[in-house]
């Protein structure tokens, strides 16, 4: 059985964590849970104070596969300096990400990504469907992204194409492309178009991971902040990728919307969220 797994392509996977313990060991589980049995597990940790330490030293223990890093706390904005550091440390052919308040919703995630990366060599990124829950892990709506290349490519600027706790990338090409850069909101939407100047990009019509959809999204809790920035990255892949200007309308009604009263912004969220991700 060994060596029938090592002859299959290492998968590592990336988790950032802060405080979430009872969020992340649910992470965790659906990992283990996949039917594709190489991968490492990389949970790096913001100094949490929850006992998310104690408790990871006792998994790692039980799952050699598992390695937990805590990194000291820095003025750098978002969790780029944590996922950069997971893939610079990764020792696979390929990364995974799972946040630690998302988890995957299909034993075969993994098995049937790297099928598709290791036939089709000229992709670079692949994704998959959405379930997104609230806190008390009730569906609130589902979506399918784009599924391929050329639909992906036509609206990647009109919304993030590929969701995060979904995706599969080849380590060299994000490695190539330095990686994610330091913005504070989508990190991830800048990496995968800058990635996308590579190679293709695939999104599979199937869900792949329960999506938590509360207050702890730090681009929900700041819209304001995230749209100022979006506005910043359509800016620089402008020349690379079409429809530049309406997806700039797209993300003005997201910014003018920041400055409607709170309650009203509080209900409507969701549901604009929701609109957004089905129809672009």
């Amino acid at each position: 059985m060994a060596n029938l797994i090592d002859s299959k392509p290492l998968v590592s996977i990336v988790l950032p964590t802060y405080n979430r313990l009872n969020w992340l060991l649910k992470s965790i589980d659906s990992v283990i849970e996949q039917t594709y049995e190489n991968w490492e597990l990389l949970v790096i940790d913001d100094i949490s104070d929850d006992g998310t330490k104690e408790k990871m030293e006792e998994i790692c223990l039980q799952d050699k596969r598992i390695h937990y890093h805590r990194l000291p706390v820095t003025k750098e904005p978002g969790i780029s300096k944590f996922l950069n550091y997971g893939i610079k440390t990764a020792c696979g052919t390929y990364i995974a990400r799972l946040d630690d308040d998302d988890r995957w919703c299909d034993r075969e995630k993994l098995a049937k990504q790297i099928k598709f990366l290791e036939n089709n060599s000229d992709y670079v990124l692949v994704g998959g469907g959405v379930i997104a829950i609230n806190d008390k892990e009730e569906e609130i709506f589902r979506y399918l992204e784009n599924e391929t290349d050329k639909d992906i490519r036509k609206k990647a600027l009109l919304s993030n194409p590929m969701t995060h706790p979904t995706v599969l990338f080849r380590k060299d090409i994000a490695m190539t492309v330095g990686g994610y850069q330091s913005w504070a909101y989508a990190e991830d939407w800048d990496l995968w178009l800058r990635m996308g100047r590579h190679g293709k990009l695939y999104n599979f019509p199937e869900y792949f991971a329960y999506y938590l959809m509360a207050g702890q999204n730090i681009s929900l809790r700041n819209q304001r902040g995230a749209a100022k920035m979006i506005f910043e990255i359509l800016k620089t892949h402008k020349n690379y990728y079409p429809n530049f200007t309406k997806g700039y309308l797209v993300n003005c009604f997201q910014y003018f919307h920041s400055f409607t009263p709170p309650f009203f912004r509080k209900s409507t969220t969701t549901f604009l969220k929701y609109i957004k991700r089905k129809y672009f």
